[in-house]
């Protein structure tokens, strides 16, 4: 299986709630998972562009302003007979409470549901969230604000 190199940027979307509005997703194979809006970077498109084209995508959300990046990741995994090398940057997103509409077809086939979880709850979850330390980063951000350097990549092998 050849290896397919891909970078992403995804967006931890905050409400003055201290709500985060993530995607449950039901992959090919395995149990579904949550995981924050976003996706690939395509060619030499900048991850703010990238960013604000998913958005629309996947939310309708065009209206925002993009904040600053609080996480980084290599993650390794198989998806639909693939095997991915993703290189992830997530970025804060504050915004109003809002109805996330999907229009993007083939995401829309893999997503479950949207859904707006309390910060405070993520740490309890009993299903997967992605990445694994969610609570923790966003948990981070709301008490110490955005890292003063870019934090040091996780690395995730499947």
């Amino acid at each position: 299986m050849d290896l397919i190199h891909r970078r992403a940027v995804r967006a931890l979307i905050v409400t003055d709630d201290r709500e985060v509005l993530l995607l449950r997703i039901r992959p090919p194979h395995g149990d579904c998972f949550w995981i924050a809006p976003g996706g690939g970077i395509e060619g030499d498109e900048a991850p703010e562009a990238a960013l604000r084209r998913e958005l629309a995508e996947e939310l309708g959300l065009v209206d925002f302003a993009h904040g600053p990046a609080v996480w980084r990741r290599h993650h390794t995994f198989n998806w639909g007979g693939r095997r991915i090398s993703q290189k992830e940057e997530y970025r804060i997103v504050h915004t109003d409470r809002f109805h996330p509409v999907m229009t993007d077809a083939a995401e829309a086939r893999v997503l479950d549901c949207f859904r707006w979880w309390p910060i405070a709850d993520l740490s309890r979850a009993q299903e997967r969230l992605t990445p694994l330390s969610l609570a923790t980063i966003l948990e981070n951000y709301l008490r110490d604000g955005a890292p003063g350097e870019p934090p040091d990549e996780e690395v995730l092998v499947d």
